[in-house]
């Protein structure tokens, strides 16, 4: 059975409804307790682990009646989620489509390669994907932007990318190069808080897509004031 294209649409609004409902009552119950503002906000890990921290903090020292809550997503599930209301503002990876959304540059990063100190490319200073292809790979999940890089590279120049195993995060990617899977690709913020204190080698990627731009996303039109705040501050201290 399939829904018609009618039934899509009703699931579609239905669906933020619910949503909109759930979040009421949350928002209503922070006002009891002292908040005056609630974001929900979705972004990718690489965002998470290398900028929101610190991004989040200074705005919230400066906000302290706004409450955040942050989830991970896939480039594509933010933009989803975002354009379908589950959230007031996201941040994917660059070059995601981002539909009928309204996109402002978020901050910048590089991919590299994450190996154990003794691997025979570790010595290199940099290094293209094609010259990894005769090297087993750990990867991230399959519906990340960097798998999903390394995959469309691998066929553009017609060669397997020997992916040994997926794993859901990039301390998973980090062990399983420690232990000697494969070579890892991650950002290199990831890298400087991950690899010296397991002590991996990395070497920065040269091919072009390996230097990325992270994408503040947001429906277009009014944010609700705390959202408005928050875009407003992730685009000063990231733009």
């Amino acid at each position: 059975m399939r829904l018609t294209p009618a039934g899509e649409t009703l699931l579609h609004h239905t669906r933020r409804m619910l949503a909109s409902a759930e979040q009421m009552a949350l928002e209503l119950a922070e006002h009891a307790h002292g908040v005056r503002g609630f974001v929900r906000m979705l972004a990718t890990l690489s965002a998470i682990v290398q900028f929101l921290p610190e991004d989040l903090q200074t705005f919230l020292a400066a906000q302290e009646r706004i409450r955040v809550d942050l989830a991970e997503r896939p480039s594509g599930g933010v933009v989803l989620g975002v354009e379908e209301g589950a959230a007031d503002l996201g941040i994917c990876a660059g070059g995601t489509d981002t539909r009928s959304l309204a996109a402002y540059p978020y901050r910048g990063d590089r991919l590299v390669l994450v190996m154990p100190a003794d691997h025979p490319l570790s010595g290199r200073a940099a290094l293209a994907l094609a010259d990894t292809l005769d090297y087993d790979h750990v990867g991230l999940h399959v519906e990340s932007s960097i798998y999903a890089a390394l995959r469309d590279e691998a066929r553009r120049l017609g060669r397997p990318l020997r992916l040994r195993i997926h794993v859901p995060s990039f301390d998973g990617i980090c062990r399983m190069a420690q232990a000697g899977m494969g070579l890892g690709t991650i950002p290199e913020g990831v890298f400087a808080l991950l690899g010296p204190q397991l002590h991996l080698a990395a070497v920065p990627l040269t091919d072009p897509w390996a230097t990325r731009t992270l994408t503040l996303v947001v429906r277009p039109g009014t944010l609700p004031p705390a959202a408005g705040l928050l875009l407003d501050h992730l685009r000063t201290t990231g733009g």
